[in-house]
This record gives structure tokens, sequence and C-alpha cells, in this order.
């Protein structure tokens, strides 16, 4: 008995080791038994894929497509709308033909009310700055002088007429004379005048306070500065003070 036991003490020592060793390795296999799950379960990164819109086709109205009639002749239409190819070696004053083509988003018809695309004008070989007066409108001054000697210019912007087809810019400059009125009447001066042109009635009237005081005061010069300014008055030399025409 005192032999065996020995031996039984070896084999309680063995048998913890075991149990030991055994609870180790289930401890250790759950740890690494998680992530494994983990990536059974994990289906790992997922690509996201970004849908691209088609670009969508552009519903912007162009600006021009403004000034251009639907379903009219396309020799009609405004310079604005069309694209032509312009000879500028044609000869001035004459005839000539240049092909156009309508511009993206412009519907004209032909002769037949069958839609075009391509057509020909007819028109005089000139510049847009050579057109008439009646072809091209430009802007007005309202600060020159146009009751003055030599009668004074100013730098005006025009532009060509919508229906009108010329050569080169369809906006240029001109040198015009002043031409506009601040609403005095010719005929109300001349009549001041002639009446009350010895109190400086006249001048009161044409915004000239200076003048119309120096006649008030020497009673229109004597008479002699009345008579004076009744010719220059009908003649038109003598204007309103802001430098505008007489209606």
């Amino acid at each position: 008995m005192a032999a065996a036991a020995p031996v039984l003490r070896g084999l309680r020592r063995l048998s913890r080791l075991l149990l030991f060793l055994c609870q180790f390795y289930v401890l250790s296999g759950g740890e690494h038994s998680q992530p494994h799950t983990q990536a059974v379960k994990d289906p790992g990164p997922t690509r996201t894929f970004t849908a691209v819109p088609r670009a969508a086709e552009s519903t912007e109205i162009p600006p021009y497509v403004m000034k251009c009639p639907s379903n009219g002749l396309c020799s009609r239409l405004p310079a604005d709308c069309i694209d032509c190819t312009t000879n500028f070696s044609c000869v001035y004053g004459k005839s000539v033909t240049f092909d156009c083509t309508v511009k993206p988003s412009v519907t004209c018809v032909d002769q037949e009310l069958k839609p075009q695309k391509n057509f020909i004008i007819n028109m005089t070989c000139r510049f847009c700055w050579q057109l008439p007066e009646t072809d091209y409108e430009c802007t007005n001054s309202t600060s020159c002088m146009t009751v003055s000697c030599p009668r004074q210019r100013y730098k005006a912007n025009c532009t060509v007429r919508d229906h009108i087809h010329c050569l080169g810019n369809r906006t240029f400059h001109k040198m015009l004379y002043c031409n506009w009125t601040g609403g005095y009447k010719w005929s109300t001066a001349l009549a001041l005048s002639i009446t009350l042109g010895g109190f400086g009635a006249d001048r009161f009237y044409l915004g000239q306070w200076r003048e119309g005081l120096g006649k008030l005061f020497s009673f229109g010069g004597l008479g002699i500065w009345t008579l004076i300014d009744v010719l220059l008055i009908g003649v038109g030399y003598v204007g309103p003070a802001d430098g505008s025409l007489y209606i």
C-alpha cells in the first residue's frame, strides 16, 4: 500500500495536468474560432458602385431663339438666327447671294411651307455702317448742345435692325448731330419775346435766368436788346438753355 501511494499521486497529478491542458485547448480554440466564425458570417468589404447618370440633353433654350419666329420663312429670319458664309470681295452696291444655315433650335419653312435648314438670301453688298439711316437704330444723347454754332455732334452706338442683312459688325459707332428736345416750343418763345421781351420773359422761359434778369432790370436794354432777341429767336439762333431743340 505504501508503494502504491506514490503511483496514485502521480496519476492524480497527470490527470490534473491533462485536465488543465484540455481546458486550455478549449479556451484557446474558442478564441480562435470566433474570428473564424466572423469570417464566415462577414462577407468582407463590399464594393459599392455609384450609378453615374447619363448626361441629360440640355433643355436650356438659347437666348437668340426669343428673336426667331417659329415656322416662318427662313429668308425672313433675323440675322441672329442664321449663320451665313459672307463674301467680302463682292462689288459694293451690287446684289449678291449668300448661303445660310439655320441655327440650332430654330425652325423655319420655305415658300412651299416645308421645313428648311439651308437656304440662300439676296442682299446688297455693303457694310453695316454704310446702310441708310432707316436701317439701323442709334442711341440718343441729352448732354450735347443742339442749338450751337457750329452744330455739335456726339458719338452714338448704332445697331442694325433685325431683318436687315449686311457685311461686318452689326453694332458700330457713328458721329451724329445733336437732336433732342426738352419740350420747349419755338412759337411760345417767339410770342414771349415779342410781347414781354422787354421784361425778359422769353429768356426766363428758355431757362436763361441771368439774361432774363439783365433784360428785366435794363428794360430790355432800352428796347435794343428786345429787338435783337426777337430776331435771334425768330431764326432759331437762341434756344433753350439745356441745349435741346424746339418742338
